[in-house]
Protein backbone atom coordinates (compact mmCIF):
# COMPACT_ATOMS: atom_id res chain seq x y z
CA UNK A 1 0.00 0.00 0.00
CA UNK A 2 1.27 3.49 -0.71
CA UNK A 3 0.32 6.31 1.20
CA UNK A 4 -0.14 9.20 -1.28
CA UNK A 5 -3.50 10.08 -0.77
CA UNK A 6 -4.78 7.73 1.91
CA UNK A 7 -6.75 8.93 4.64
CA UNK A 8 -5.22 8.41 7.66
CA UNK A 9 -7.15 8.39 11.27
CA UNK A 10 -4.24 9.05 13.99
CA UNK A 11 -5.86 9.17 18.10
CA UNK A 12 -3.47 11.45 20.43
CA UNK A 13 -1.56 12.79 17.77
CA UNK A 14 -1.28 16.36 19.73
CA UNK A 15 1.87 15.17 20.59
CA UNK A 16 4.49 12.42 21.39
CA UNK A 17 4.46 9.25 18.78
CA UNK A 18 0.90 10.38 17.79
CA UNK A 19 2.58 14.06 16.34
CA UNK A 20 5.29 12.41 15.09
CA UNK A 21 3.41 9.50 13.12
CA UNK A 22 1.33 12.97 12.19
CA UNK A 23 4.09 13.85 10.53
CA UNK A 24 5.61 10.88 8.94
CA UNK A 25 2.10 10.31 7.36
CA UNK A 26 1.90 13.51 6.18
CA UNK A 27 5.25 13.42 4.62
CA UNK A 28 4.07 10.22 2.00
CA UNK A 29 1.20 12.14 1.18
CA UNK A 30 -1.24 11.24 3.11
CA UNK A 31 -4.68 13.25 4.03
CA UNK A 32 -5.17 13.22 7.79
CA UNK A 33 -7.92 13.17 10.49
CA UNK A 34 -5.98 13.98 13.44
CA UNK A 35 -7.86 13.38 17.02
CA UNK A 36 -6.68 14.63 20.54
CA UNK A 37 -7.85 16.41 23.70
CA UNK A 38 -5.51 19.32 23.20
CA UNK A 39 -7.33 20.73 20.98
CA UNK A 40 -5.44 23.86 19.97
CA UNK A 41 -1.69 22.14 20.05
CA UNK A 42 -4.04 19.94 17.31
CA UNK A 43 -4.98 22.49 15.13
CA UNK A 44 -1.60 24.02 15.14
CA UNK A 45 0.09 20.82 14.44
CA UNK A 46 -2.68 20.31 11.61
CA UNK A 47 -2.11 23.47 10.08
CA UNK A 48 1.55 23.53 9.62
CA UNK A 49 1.24 20.20 8.31
CA UNK A 50 -1.43 21.43 5.55
CA UNK A 51 1.24 24.46 4.48
CA UNK A 52 4.60 22.10 4.19
CA UNK A 53 3.46 19.00 2.29
CA UNK A 54 0.01 20.22 0.39
CA UNK A 55 -2.18 17.81 2.19
CA UNK A 56 -5.21 18.15 3.42
CA UNK A 57 -5.85 17.55 7.46
CA UNK A 58 -8.54 18.08 10.03
CA UNK A 59 -8.37 18.41 13.81
CA UNK A 60 -10.92 16.88 15.87
CA UNK A 61 -11.21 17.06 19.27
CA UNK A 62 -11.82 13.49 20.78
CA UNK A 63 -11.57 12.16 24.30
CA UNK A 64 -10.98 8.05 22.80
CA UNK A 65 -12.56 7.19 26.66
CA UNK A 66 -16.01 8.84 25.39
CA UNK A 67 -17.74 6.34 23.35
CA UNK A 68 -19.45 9.09 21.54
CA UNK A 69 -16.64 10.82 20.68
CA UNK A 70 -15.06 8.01 18.89
CA UNK A 71 -18.02 7.89 16.82
CA UNK A 72 -18.22 11.33 16.06
CA UNK A 73 -14.58 11.07 15.16
CA UNK A 74 -15.66 8.45 12.64
CA UNK A 75 -18.67 10.46 11.30
CA UNK A 76 -16.45 13.53 10.90
CA UNK A 77 -13.66 11.78 8.80
CA UNK A 78 -16.56 10.16 6.36
CA UNK A 79 -17.77 14.14 6.30
CA UNK A 80 -14.74 15.45 5.49
CA UNK A 81 -13.08 12.79 3.36
CA UNK A 82 -15.51 9.87 2.28
CA UNK A 83 -13.22 7.03 3.13
CA UNK A 84 -11.46 5.67 6.04
CA UNK A 85 -8.19 3.82 4.95
CA UNK A 86 -6.27 3.49 7.99
CA UNK A 87 -7.07 3.46 11.42
CA UNK A 88 -4.21 3.98 13.82
CA UNK A 89 -5.21 3.61 17.55
CA UNK A 90 -2.48 5.57 19.17
CA UNK A 91 -3.53 6.89 22.31
CA UNK A 92 -2.23 6.10 25.31
CA UNK A 93 -1.47 7.05 29.04
CA UNK A 94 1.15 4.98 31.12
CA UNK A 95 1.00 4.83 35.20
CA UNK A 96 3.81 3.85 37.83
CA UNK A 97 2.97 2.46 41.13
CA UNK A 98 3.08 -0.99 42.68
CA UNK A 99 -0.18 -2.41 42.83
CA UNK A 100 -0.37 -2.50 46.42
CA UNK A 101 0.07 1.56 46.18
CA UNK A 102 -2.23 2.31 43.58
CA UNK A 103 -5.55 3.95 43.53
CA UNK A 104 -8.03 1.54 41.69
CA UNK A 105 -9.25 4.13 39.74
CA UNK A 106 -5.69 4.90 37.75
CA UNK A 107 -5.73 1.06 36.52
CA UNK A 108 -9.30 2.02 35.21
CA UNK A 109 -7.94 5.14 33.54
CA UNK A 110 -5.24 3.42 31.66
CA UNK A 111 -7.75 0.85 30.55
CA UNK A 112 -10.31 3.53 29.69
CA UNK A 113 -7.91 5.12 26.99
CA UNK A 114 -5.10 2.28 25.90
CA UNK A 115 -8.09 -0.78 26.00
CA UNK A 116 -11.39 0.69 25.37
CA UNK A 117 -10.34 3.70 23.12
CA UNK A 118 -9.04 1.29 20.88
CA UNK A 119 -12.39 -0.74 20.58
CA UNK A 120 -14.65 2.05 20.02
CA UNK A 121 -12.72 4.06 17.37
CA UNK A 122 -12.20 0.21 15.55
CA UNK A 123 -15.70 -0.32 16.46
CA UNK A 124 -17.01 2.41 14.14
CA UNK A 125 -14.08 2.82 11.91
CA UNK A 126 -14.23 -1.52 10.61
CA UNK A 127 -17.25 -1.15 8.54
CA UNK A 128 -15.67 2.25 6.69
CA UNK A 129 -12.01 0.45 6.19
CA UNK A 130 -13.96 -2.89 5.25
CA UNK A 131 -14.74 -0.93 1.80
CA UNK A 132 -11.05 0.29 1.26
CA UNK A 133 -9.51 -2.72 2.49
CA UNK A 134 -7.21 -0.73 4.52
CA UNK A 135 -5.30 -0.83 8.10
CA UNK A 136 -6.38 -0.96 11.31
CA UNK A 137 -2.86 -0.60 13.49
CA UNK A 138 -2.85 -0.64 17.27
CA UNK A 139 0.35 1.06 19.14
CA UNK A 140 0.79 -1.15 21.59
CA UNK A 141 3.82 -2.30 23.96
CA UNK A 142 6.36 -4.49 24.48
CA UNK A 143 4.72 -3.63 27.59
CA UNK A 144 1.73 -6.11 26.24
CA UNK A 145 4.17 -9.24 25.69
CA UNK A 146 5.98 -8.91 29.58
CA UNK A 147 4.65 -7.73 32.21
CA UNK A 148 6.28 -4.69 33.97
CA UNK A 149 6.80 -3.85 37.28
CA UNK A 150 5.05 -0.68 38.60
CA UNK A 151 2.86 -0.89 34.87
CA UNK A 152 0.62 -3.23 36.24
CA UNK A 153 -2.50 -1.71 34.54
CA UNK A 154 -0.46 -0.20 31.22
CA UNK A 155 0.26 -4.06 30.93
CA UNK A 156 -2.83 -4.82 31.32
CA UNK A 157 -4.14 -2.62 29.17
CA UNK A 158 -1.55 -3.73 25.79
CA UNK A 159 -2.08 -7.35 26.90
CA UNK A 160 -5.86 -6.48 26.19
CA UNK A 161 -4.78 -4.55 23.10
CA UNK A 162 -2.79 -7.37 21.70
CA UNK A 163 -4.99 -9.73 21.96
CA UNK A 164 -8.50 -7.89 20.87
CA UNK A 165 -5.70 -7.17 17.80
CA UNK A 166 -4.95 -10.79 17.77
CA UNK A 167 -8.58 -11.89 17.35
CA UNK A 168 -9.63 -9.37 14.98
CA UNK A 169 -7.28 -10.08 12.45
CA UNK A 170 -8.00 -14.09 12.56
CA UNK A 171 -11.71 -12.57 11.94
CA UNK A 172 -10.99 -10.21 9.09
CA UNK A 173 -8.57 -13.25 6.95
CA UNK A 174 -10.57 -13.07 4.73
CA UNK A 175 -12.51 -9.39 4.36
CA UNK A 176 -8.96 -7.72 2.71
CA UNK A 177 -8.57 -5.92 5.98
CA UNK A 178 -5.04 -5.35 7.48
CA UNK A 179 -4.80 -5.21 11.08
CA UNK A 180 -0.89 -4.42 12.46
CA UNK A 181 0.14 -4.85 16.18
CA UNK A 182 3.39 -2.29 16.59
CA UNK A 183 5.16 -2.41 19.63
CA UNK A 184 7.83 -0.11 20.64
CA UNK A 185 10.46 -0.25 23.14
CA UNK A 186 10.82 2.45 25.33
CA UNK A 187 10.13 5.66 23.32
CA UNK A 188 11.95 9.00 24.56
CA UNK A 189 8.28 10.71 24.45
CA UNK A 190 6.01 12.79 26.89
CA UNK A 191 3.71 9.41 27.57
CA UNK A 192 6.71 8.82 31.22
CA UNK A 193 6.14 12.65 31.77
CA UNK A 194 2.31 11.94 32.09
CA UNK A 195 2.48 9.08 33.19
CA UNK A 196 -0.34 8.39 36.55
CA UNK A 197 1.16 7.97 40.02
CA UNK A 198 -0.32 6.05 42.79
CA UNK A 199 -2.89 8.66 43.44
CA UNK A 200 -3.61 9.58 39.90
CA UNK A 201 -1.34 12.66 39.69
CA UNK A 202 0.72 13.13 36.79
CA UNK A 203 4.10 11.57 37.59
CA UNK A 204 6.20 14.39 35.75
CA UNK A 205 9.60 13.95 35.28
CA UNK A 206 11.00 10.35 33.98
CA UNK A 207 12.75 7.93 36.02
CA UNK A 208 13.81 6.22 33.11
CA UNK A 209 17.45 7.23 30.66
CA UNK A 210 15.32 8.87 27.34
CA UNK A 211 18.59 9.36 25.64
CA UNK A 212 19.07 5.36 25.31
CA UNK A 213 15.52 5.16 23.98
CA UNK A 214 14.15 5.26 20.54
CA UNK A 215 12.87 8.41 19.64
CA UNK A 216 9.23 9.12 18.24
CA UNK A 217 10.46 9.63 14.90
CA UNK A 218 12.05 6.30 14.37
CA UNK A 219 8.99 5.07 15.58
CA UNK A 220 6.62 6.47 13.69
CA UNK A 221 8.52 5.55 10.71
CA UNK A 222 8.77 1.81 11.44
CA UNK A 223 5.41 2.16 11.79
CA UNK A 224 4.49 4.03 8.66
CA UNK A 225 6.81 1.04 6.53
CA UNK A 226 4.59 -1.59 8.35
CA UNK A 227 1.80 -0.05 7.10
CA UNK A 228 3.15 0.08 3.66
CA UNK A 229 4.00 -3.74 3.89
CA UNK A 230 0.96 -4.58 5.47
CA UNK A 231 3.15 -6.17 7.98
CA UNK A 232 1.37 -8.29 10.60
CA UNK A 233 3.25 -7.21 13.69
CA UNK A 234 5.89 -5.23 14.30
CA UNK A 235 8.37 -5.41 17.52
CA UNK A 236 10.95 -2.83 17.69
CA UNK A 237 14.34 -2.54 19.15
CA UNK A 238 16.64 -5.72 19.82
CA UNK A 239 15.66 -5.54 23.69
CA UNK A 240 12.07 -5.82 23.08
CA UNK A 241 12.79 -8.79 20.32
CA UNK A 242 14.67 -10.05 22.80
CA UNK A 243 12.40 -10.02 25.62
CA UNK A 244 9.75 -11.77 23.57
CA UNK A 245 11.66 -14.71 22.95
CA UNK A 246 13.09 -14.83 26.75
CA UNK A 247 9.33 -15.12 27.80
CA UNK A 248 8.39 -18.09 25.24
CA UNK A 249 11.68 -20.10 26.51
CA UNK A 250 12.58 -18.66 29.74
CA UNK A 251 10.01 -16.81 31.36
CA UNK A 252 11.61 -17.33 35.37
CA UNK A 253 14.98 -15.93 34.10
CA UNK A 254 13.37 -13.05 32.64
CA UNK A 255 11.21 -12.28 35.63
CA UNK A 256 14.29 -11.88 37.56
CA UNK A 257 16.29 -9.62 34.45
CA UNK A 258 13.15 -7.92 34.37
CA UNK A 259 13.05 -6.96 38.15
CA UNK A 260 17.05 -6.32 38.37
CA UNK A 261 16.15 -3.75 35.19
CA UNK A 262 13.48 -2.13 36.85
CA UNK A 263 15.25 -1.92 40.34
CA UNK A 264 17.87 0.16 38.88
CA UNK A 265 15.60 3.25 37.06
CA UNK A 266 15.50 6.58 39.35
CA UNK A 267 13.58 6.60 42.45
CA UNK A 268 12.96 2.71 42.47
CA UNK A 269 10.06 1.49 43.23
CA UNK A 270 11.31 -1.70 43.33
CA UNK A 271 14.33 -2.30 46.30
Amino acid sequence: MKLNDKVVIITGASSGIGKALAIEFASRGANLVLASRQYVALCELTENLINKYDIKAVAVQCDVTIEDDCSHLIKQAILTFNQIDILVNNAGISMRALFKDVDLNVLKTVMDVNFWGTVYCTKYALPHIEKTQGSIVGVSSIAGYKGLPGRTGYSASKFAMNGFLDALRIENLKTGVHVMTACPGFTASNIRNTALAKDGSQQGESTLDEGKMMTAEEVAKIIANGVEKRSRTLTMTGQGKLTVTLSKFFPAWLDKLVYNNFAKEKDALLK
